[in-house]
C-alpha cells in the first residue's frame, strides 16, 4: 500500500510539474514582444510638455549625431552650382549634380574644400542625387595602376567595390537609387545600388612624383568620368581634363566651413528627409524630430536649439580636430582611424573624421595614422627639425602605396619653395640610410645638405603629421604594424 501511495505521489508531483512548466513556456510565449504595438507606441506624443534642459539634451545628441549628413548637404549644394565641370579656385574640382570632374595632377596646395587632401593621386568628384536619375560611371583600363572609385552615401558611409584591389574591370557601371527599378541599358557592367539617394563619387588614381608619370596618366584621367543615364550611348566619352573653365572661390584660412551652427537645426529636418534612419535608429529619429517639431511651434524651444548648436560646435566639435581626440591609439604617440567610411552606429568615429579630414575610404583601402605630437608628447613646430626612422624592412606594409604628409595647423597645405608635402612611395629620389632604414625629416632643414630629398618643409607656427597606407596588407589591417617615433632632434 504504502508502495502504491509513493508511485501515485510521483505521478501527480511529475503531472504538477509538467503543468507548471507549460504554464511556464506559456507565458514565455505570452511575453514575445508585440512589434505592432510597438510600432504604434513608437509615435511621439505631438504636444508633449519639454522643459529647457531635456530640449539641450536632445539637441546636443542631434548636433553631434547630425553634424556629418550636414556637412555632406551643404557641400553638395555648393558645388554643384558650377556650371559646368571645372576648377573652384583654379584648384578643387565642382561639376552640376550627376556629373564628374577630374584633376590629372596632384591637387594644388592652396585647396581648401576638404581637410587633409592627399598629394599621392588624381582626384575627382561627383555629387549625385540619385533620385532624379540614375549616373553612369566610365572605368578605364588603368593596367598596374592603383585606382579606387569611393562611393559614398548622405552619411559618409561606403558602398559597392570599386578599384584595384576589388580587380574591378573597365566598363560602364550603373549608380541607381535604394528604390530605383527601371530598365537596364545594354552595355552596362554593372548596377551598384547606392544606400541612400545622396551619392558622392571620389576617384583616386596613384601617381608617381615624376613628370613622366604626370604625362602618363592624363590619357588615362580623360577616360575617367561621371553623368545622368540620359546621356549614355555605349560610347567612352573622353574629356581632356587639362582644358576645363575656373570659377572664383572665397578665400579662408582653413577647411571652407560648411556647417554653421545656427543654421543647422533648420537644415536637419530637410536633411533627414533624404536619409531615412538605419535599422535600429528608429527611435533616435523620433526623438529628434519631436523636438524639432515643437521648435516649429514654440520660439523659446528653437532659441534654446540655436544656443545648443553655438555652444556644442565649440565644446564638442571643435575639440574633435585634434589628433589627440581622434582615432584609436595606434602607437609611439600615434593614433589611427576606424571604422572608416564603415561608421553604422559610430557615431563619435563618424563626427570626429567629418570635422578632421573628412572623405576616408574604408579600412580594407585605406588606413590612416596621424599626430600632432612627437613621440615625447610636445606639439611638433616648425622651429624644430624632427626624424621619423623607418627601420629596414618595417614600411608601411602595402599593396598599393604609403606617404608621410605634412600639414599646417588647419590641416591643409602651406606653400613652401620646395612644393613638397608628402614623402613615401611616389617619390624615387629618396636616400636610404647605410643600414638600410629610412629616415624621413619634417620641419626646419635638416643640417645636412644631402638630406633635403627626405625633407618635408613646416610653414610657420605648428604643425602635424598623417600616414596613409593604401590597400594594406594584413599588419596594417589589424594594427600589428606600428608606425615610428618621432624623435626630436634640433
Amino acid at each position: 500500500m504504502k508502495a502504491t501511495n509513493s508511485i501515485i505521489a510521483l505521478i501527480i508531483t511529475i503531472v504538477i510539474c509538467m503543468s507548471c512548466t507549460q504554464v511556464q513556456q506559456n507565458d514565455t510565449v505570452q511575453q514575445q514582444p508585440d512589434f505592432e504595438m510597438i510600432s504604434k507606441l513608437n509615435v511621439m506624443a505631438p504636444n508633449a510638455i519639454m522643459h529647457k534642459e531635456y530640449v539641450k539634451t536632445i539637441g546636443r545628441m542631434a548636433y553631434v549625431w547630425g553634424w556629418p549628413m550636414v556637412n555632406t548637404h551643404n557641400r553638395r549644394a555648393t558645388i554643384t552650382q558650377a556650371p559646368e565641370p571645372g576648377k573652384l579656385g583654379g584648384v578643387v574640382p565642382v561639376a552640376p549634380l550627376n556629373h564628374l570632374c577630374m584633376l590629372n595632377d596632384y591637387v594644388k596646395p592652396i585647396q581648401s574644400f576638404v581637410a587633409c587632401p592627399n598629394q599621392d593621386v588624381a582626384y575627382g568628384l561627383a555629387m549625385c542625387a540619385l533620385d532624379e536619375e540614375p549616373v553612369v560611371v566610365q572605368v578605364p583600363d588603368f593596367g598596374d595602376r592603383f585606382w579606387v572609385y569611393a562611393l559614398y552615401d548622405a552619411r559618409t558611409d561606403q558602398y559597392g567595390q570599386f578599384g584595384k584591389a576589388y580587380g574591378t574591370k573597365p566598363g560602364f557601371y550603373l549608380l541607381v537609387g535604394p528604390n530605383w527599378e527601371g530598365d537596364v541599358p545594354d552595355g552596362i557592367t554593372k548596377v551598384i545600388k547606392a544606400t541612400t539617394e545622396f551619392t558622392f563619387i571620389a576617384p583616386r588614381v596613384f601617381i608617381d612624383d615624376t613628370p613622366e608619370d604626370k604625362e602618363a596618366i592624363k590619357p588615362i584621367v580623360n577616360q575617367i568620368n561621371a553623368y545622368p543615364l540620359a546621356k549614355y550611348d555605349g560610347e567612352t566619352k573622353i574629356k581632356d581634363w587639362d582644358n576645363i573653365p575656373s570659377f572664383p572661390a572665397p578665400e579662408t584660412k582653413g577647411e571652407s566651413k560648411w556647417v554653421v551652427p545656427e543654421l543647422f537645426f533648420d537644415q536637419l529636418p530637410g536633411v533627414m528627409d533624404l536619409v531615412p534612419p538605419l535599422p535600429g535608429e528608429e527611435a533616435l529619429y523620433a526623438s529628434i524630430r519631436q523636438v524639432l517639431n515643437a521648435a516649429e511651434k514654440d520660439p523659446e524651444i528653437k532659441k534654446i536649439l540655436h544656443e545648443v548648436a553655438v555652444n556644442t560646435e565649440k565644446e564638442v566639435i571643435g575639440p574633435l580636430f585634434l589628433w589627440k581626440h581622434n582615432g584609436i591609439p595606434a602607437g609611439n604617440g600615434w593614433n589611427r582611424s576606424y571604422n572608416n567610411a564603415q561608421w553604422g552606429f559610430d557615431y563619435l568615429m563618424r563626427t570626429s573624421t567629418a570635422r578632421s579630414n573628412m572623405f576616408d575610404n574604408r579600412p580594407t583601402e585605406t588606413q590612416y595614422f596621424y599626430t600632432d605630437n612627437d613621440s615625447e608628447g610636445h606639439q611638433l613646430e616648425s622651429q624644430s627639425t624632427y626624424a621619423i626612422t623607418f627601420p629596414e624592412g618595417q614600411l608601411p606594409p602595402v599593396n598599393g602605396f604609403w606617404s608621410l604628409t605634412l600639414y599646417n595647423e588647419y590641416h591643409i597645405f602651406s606653400p613652401n619653395d620646395l612644393n613638397r608635402y608628402s614623402l613615401g612611395t611616389k617619390n624615387k629620389t629618396l636616400i636610404n640610410n647605410e643600414d638600410g632604414s629610412l629616415t624621413l625629416y619634417a620641419g626646419a632643414n635638416p643640417s645636412d645638405e644631402d638630406k633635403t630629398s627626405n625633407w618635408l618643409p613646416a610653414p610657420e607656427g605648428t604643425f602635424s603629421l598623417y600616414i596613409r597606407a593604401y590597400w594594406g596588407k594584413q599588419a596594417i589591417l589589424d594594427g600589428s604594424w606600428i608606425p615610428p617615433y618621432i624623435e626630436k632632434i634640433r
